[in-house]
């Protein structure tokens, strides 16, 4: 295992650039990180508020962390590429020492910095005039050119703004106000985006190194293997499984694809795909690891603070699309594996089908009736026992912990990774699956923590630690004392503390890029609200578009690719949704088309993880086309024709957020599920051009627009019966009475911006309880008058539902548009699936004989 490791380590460190020296250096370098590791799991866990030290505030813990990050950055990645790499020159180590102070300076002087806020003195200024452009080196050397480059444009942007033309022109900022607003204060770089950094992204990060290290990577990969190896093509739908589980908690595509392709690719290499196809479906299948919740790349963690709703609602939202988009990419591997007429792998001889579907009923009830013991058990344990239910629960949990490993004891260990090794048997899934039981603990107490306790995603984070911190000390000599093998086999405890340490340290050494990313992408943040570039934006993007709403969006997608190219996740969600999401929620609005904000997010979100695949820059294609040895710009191509699927749906879900399960009950969800998936492996078959044969072209045609059919059902009924009825302004208090509750009425408001121009933009007013209009005006906050046959608002209540909604005294109410009696959208289903069993009987047609 450590000598997987330490490969895996030197290919991510040759992808990226980074120094791997030896000697005293190394040593240092590695105290650094476990350090950094140490303080950050100090903070979060609840010692300090226990024993009353070391409390630091927001503010001197993310000091602390980009004070950490810049003196490893220029301790670990060389300036250029002819740098040496093996030892550090004395001007990186000095550097390093003097980004760090500048970093620290807002903890070393947090409290005269408090004193005086926004009054500069000359240390504050030479200080962030030094802090500032080594951030950028620091970016620079770590990620490349493109986030240093972004950030650098934004600050001279906001230097030189009375002298940008038309437009693009704003009244300027100084450099005393930028020093300021950039660095002493937290609306730039020791901002949101690297508090999140602070607080979650890198337990994350430290959670799923210390996973790797504990062996639960080989454990996913083996376990993928043996469930669908001896399907066609099965090495590949084992590598979208396995690197499906380690984007669960992984934060960066490149990382994933290295982790797990360098297995993965070699196999399906064995059974017939190209160099680039394998490398194709391992980018793809990584790359989607970066939507799937819970971890989302850290961005989920942006998204809590950036949107302002919980993170388990985030979850809920995001689950659907990331999930069809996995289950579309195994059919797609699937379809792949016919056209190439590949064959299953070894002698393992399926069961029949009922056999299969008994067995995984069964399965899919013991657990179901494990968790509803677990937590109506503790949910009686806890009230009964008081204060004492933490101990108690952690003696259940060790027990628990012991049984597991006693029966991973009484199975085989998993055999090394070998790469190398002929394919022909495939590994026995029951004796991999009880093998390893005990690495699915710590994932369990991390979405306990998350989903049913509610604690805060650090806290959560920290305890899912503790219990990886366990399993690394104890499972060596615990499975070697259960084997009886005299610790031959596993090691003793002293391993187990290597295990930790090294874990500890790879975790700070891949938090290094995205704590540098978060304070770089600061810039840009602190950039758009200091100059109201995002307004610049809107306009160029109205521009482009000259209104048209579906070419505003495929603009936006395309501005979120560029912005995205060469950015690890983090950074790359933080840039495009500061400069996007503003975008598309405005001139949506302008359209008359109205997107929660959670759907505009995940959208720009989704096309920015793109850019990781589609080439010129296409980090992780590259990544694995160094693993594939194929060609990258081929395999970078092939990535994103295969992630077409991820490119449809946040069209899909923009246009109908029933996809993100917004306002949606339990059983529609579940139906909603079923066709949304239908759809998307009909689209997959409609884009690859092969479903039961090769398709042709009109049935390729006719498959898109089934699944499109199935995705949005809305679109045809909107053009059978029209949703909503005009109502004229004057009658808008009587409309308001009549509708039923909880419905909602679509309003145009005219109204002024934030410059005071005038300005159109659409909403969806909730119908609240009431038994006449006037009652449920006065719940909504709103008055109303008459004048010159215009309805003009009179007054908004503070903090009431029409002030969060927008709206404001002199607004003008242009449209009222109140809901009809109609049929429910999802009739259109029906002549979709028509239309399909047509598609199916022309190709049962050609299916050869036999």
């Amino acid at each position: 295992m450590q000598d997987k490791t330490l490969s895996t380590q030197e290919l991510i460190a040759q992808d990226v650039g980074a120094r791997l020296p030896q000697g005293p250096m190394a040593q240092a370098i590695a105290g650094l990180a476990l350090l950094w590791s140490l303080f950050q799991l100090w903070i979060a866990s609840p010692l300090p508020f226990v024993f009353g030290v070391g409390v630091f505030n927001d503010t001197e813990t993310r000091s602390i962390h980009l004070a950490f990050a810049l003196l490893l950055a220029f301790l670990a990645y060389p300036a250029f590429k002819r740098s040496p790499r093996d030892r550090v020159p004395l001007l990186d180590i000095a550097l390093g020492l003097v980004a760090a102070a500048s970093a620290a300076y807002l903890f070393i002087f947090y409290q005269q910095l408090a004193l005086r806020p926004g009054s500069l003195t000359t240390a504050d200024l030479v200080t962030a005039c030094i802090g500032i452009p080594l951030l950028l080196e620091a970016t620079r050397r770590a990620l490349g050119p493109p986030l240093a480059i972004i950030a650098l444009l934004f600050l001279i942007y906001s230097l030189a703004g009375p002298w940008m033309p038309g437009m693009l022109a704003h009244r300027g900022v100084s450099l005393n106000a930028l020093a300021n607003h950039q660095w002493i204060t937290t609306e730039g770089v020791f901002g949101i985006a690297l508090g999140v950094s602070t607080s979650f992204v890198f337990l994350f990060v430290l959670f799923g190194a210390l996973l790797e290290r504990a062996g639960a990577g080989h454990y996913f990969i083996q376990l993928a293997f043996s469930l669908l190896g001896h399907l066609r093509g099965g090495p590949a739908k084992a590598a979208v499984v396995a690197s499906g589980m380690t984007g669960l908690i992984s934060g960066s595509s490149i990382a994933n694809v290295v982790t797990t392709g360098t297995f993965t690719i070699p196999m399906m290499k064995k059974v017939g795909f190209s160099s680039e196809k394998a490398g194709a479906v391992e980018v793809a299948s990584s790359v989607n690891g970066q939507i799937m919740p819970p971890v989302m790349g850290a961005a989920a963690f942006l998204m809590v603070e950036y949107v302002g709703i919980p993170y388990v609602e985030i979850i809920k939202h995001a689950f659907l699309p990331a999930a069809i988009s996995y289950i579309a990419l195994l059919y797609i591997v699937h379809l792949e594996a016919l056209k190439l007429g590949m064959q299953p792998i070894g002698t393992h001889q399926p069961k029949p089908w009922l056999r299969r579907l008994t067995g995984f009923a069964f399965g899919a009830a013991l657990i179901s009736g494990l968790s509803l013991a677990v937590y109506y058990g503790l949910g009686w344990l806890k009230p009964a026992l008081g204060e004492a239910a933490i101990w108690v629960i952690g003696v259940l949990l060790a027990l628990v912990y012991l049984g597991l490993l006693k029966v991973a004891a009484s199975n085989p260990p998993l055999p090394a990774e070998d790469p190398d090794k002929p394919l022909e048997e495939l590994p026995q899934t029951r004796a991999v699956l009880l093998s390893g039981l005990h690495f699915l603990l710590p994932v369990v107490v991390l979405v306990w923590c998350l989903m049913v306790e509610r604690l805060s995603p650090g806290l959560s984070a920290f305890w899912g630690t503790v219990m990886l911190v366990v399993i690394l000390l104890t499972q060596r000599p615990l499975l070697s004392w259960m084997r009886g093998d005299g610790g031959q086999t596993h090691g003793g405890f002293a391993d187990g503390v290597v295990d930790l340490r090294e874990g500890l340290i790879g975790g700070a050494r891949n938090m290094i890029g995205i704590g540098i990313a978060t304070a770089a992408a600061g810039i840009i943040v602190g950039a758009v609200s200091q100059t109201g570039v995002g307004l610049v934006l809107a306009d160029v993007v109205e521009v482009l578009s000259m209104g048209n709403l579906l070419l505003m969006l495929l603009f936006t997608a395309v501005f979120s690719l560029i912005l995205g190219m060469g950015l690890p996740t983090t950074a790359n969600y933080i840039v495009v949704s500061s400069l996007l999401a503003p975008v598309v929620v405005a001139l949506g609005q302008q359209n008359g088309l109205i997107v929660p904000l959670i759907a505009v997010h995940l959208f720009v979100f989704y096309f920015g993880i793109m850019a990781d695949v589609t080439p010129p820059v296409g980090l992780a294609s590259f990544a694995a086309a160094a693993v594939s040895k194929g060609d990258p710009i081929k395999t970078g191509l092939t990535a994103f024709y295969y992630s077409l699927r991820t490119a449809a749906l946040p069209f899909l879900f923009i246009f109908n957020t029933d996809l993100l399960l917004i306002d949606v009950g339990f059983w529609h969800g579940v139906l909603i599920f079923i066709v949304a998936t239908v759809a998307m492996l009909i689209f997959a078959a409609g884009t690859q051009g092969f479903f039961l044969v090769r398709s042709r072209w009109y049935e390729g045609v006719l498959l898109l627009l089934v699944a499109f059919t199935l995705f949005r059902p809305g679109f045809w009924m909107d053009l059978v019966h029209d949703p909503y009825q005009d109502i004229p302004p004057g009658q808008f208090v009587q409309a308001l009475g009549q509708v039923e509750a909880d419905s909602q009425l679509r309003l145009r408001v005219l109204g002024e911006d934030d410059v005071g121009d005038p300005r159109e933009f659409a909403l969806l007013l909730p119908v609240p309880d009431g038994e006449s209009g006037e009652q449920r005006l006065e719940k909504l906050g709103l008055m109303l008058y008459e004048e010159d046959g215009k309805l003009l608002i009179d007054n908004v209540a503070f903090g009431s539902v029409a002030a969060d909604l927008g709206l404001a005294f002199d607004q003008q109410i242009l449209r009222v548009r109140a809901p009809t009696d109609r049929w429910a959208k999802e009739w259109m289903w029906i002549p979709g699936f028509m239309v399909f069993a047509l598609v199916v009987w022309l190709q049962r047609r050609r299916l050869p004989r036999g």
